[in-house]
């Protein structure tokens, strides 16, 4: 029997909220590398430059700066993302005339998906903002672009609400949603063809795969959402670091700034380490979303 909507609203949620708490705990560090090289390209040689010149500046501890935000910016974007994934999937099928309980192809999933990330957006950009900036706060301050002793979540929320007011956390909103639409038509259409073709082969259903394949899904998804979308996520980490000093110019006056000032290469600073960690990010993203919605599900079976 199906839970209630209401329920299954709830459950959708509750497996997005550990989905995203699995999702950061494993790639914090190479997300913190991302943002660093996104910011600062020209003061890093590569990923491993980053990762070394911030472990001997400022030790472990710099690695996972911005954990805080970065666990409630997940669990918030990812607990409204499945839930709103389950409701799109509803208007798809609706749209489509299709039963309440009729299976959608991988596109139409695509599509659910794509629409679901709109609502994501709007939670997920003021946490991210808070990210950002806590992750690269070392080098705003060694460059001299602010003063020093605003390294933590309260005091960078304090200069937001003292120079922007509460519009100030929806500071690259406009790329925020940019950058996900197109992102998670991607994520969850690759992640569901490469769970159909697991299935076709292991002559199972999508849902009894197993670990490693979920596994892998997810990374496959993951790594087609950051190839196609990564540069919107470069114009929007710079907007909400460099908005720390002064009003930034919007999406695409930024881009052109940086195409035409540091090159397009610009724009794909820090690649590395995102594709390094989507695949343990993103397979530990649905695989504890997979795992604990499928427990939850089964206290609704008669």
């Amino acid at each position: 029997m199906a839970p209630h909507p209401v329920v299954q609203a709830i459950i959708d949620l509750s497996a997005g909220a550990i989905g995203g708490t699995a999702c950061v705990l494993s790639g914090q560090p190479l997300d913190t590398a991302k943002v660093k090289m996104q910011t600062f390209p020209s003061l890093y040689r590569g990923f491993v430059h980053c990762f070394s010149s911030t472990y001997k500046q400022v030790g472990l501890r710099g690695l996972y700066q911005g954990t805080s935000p970065a666990l409630m910016a997940n669990i918030a974007e990812n607990s409204v993302l499945f839930m709103s994934y389950g409701f799109c999937q509803e208007v798809v099928r609706t749209m489509a005339g299709l039963g309440t309980e009729a299976p959608l192809s991988d596109m139409q999933k695509a599509c659910a998906g794509s629409v679901a990330s709109i609502f994501s957006s709007l939670v997920l950009c003021p946490t991210e903002l808070v990210k950002c900036r806590l992750q690269a706060m070392y080098e705003m301050e060694a460059s001299g672009k602010i003063a020093k002793g605003q390294n933590t979540v309260w005091s960078v929320v304090k200069s937001v609400m003292k120079q922007n007011g509460p519009t100030g956390f929806f500071t690259g909103l406009t790329t925020t949603i940019a950058r996900e639409v197109p992102g998670y038509f991607c994520f969850f259409g690759a992640y569901e063809l490469c769970r159909t073709t697991f299935a076709d082969h292991m002559k199972c259903s999508k849902d009894d795969i197993g670990v490693a394949p979920i596994v892998f899904s997810g990374g496959f998804g993951g790594a087609c959402l950051w190839l196609v979308v990564y540069p919107f996520d470069c114009v929007k980490s710079r907007i909400q670091v460099m908005s720390m000093i002064g009003r930034q110019e919007g999406f695409f006056k930024t881009m052109m700034t940086i195409m035409r000032t540091e090159g397009a290469r610009a724009l794909y600073s820090g690649l590395t380490p995102t594709m390094i960690r989507t695949f343990p990010a993103n397979g530990a993203l649905f695989l504890g979303y997979e795992a604990s919605r499928k427990f939850m599900m089964k206290q609704f079976d008669s």
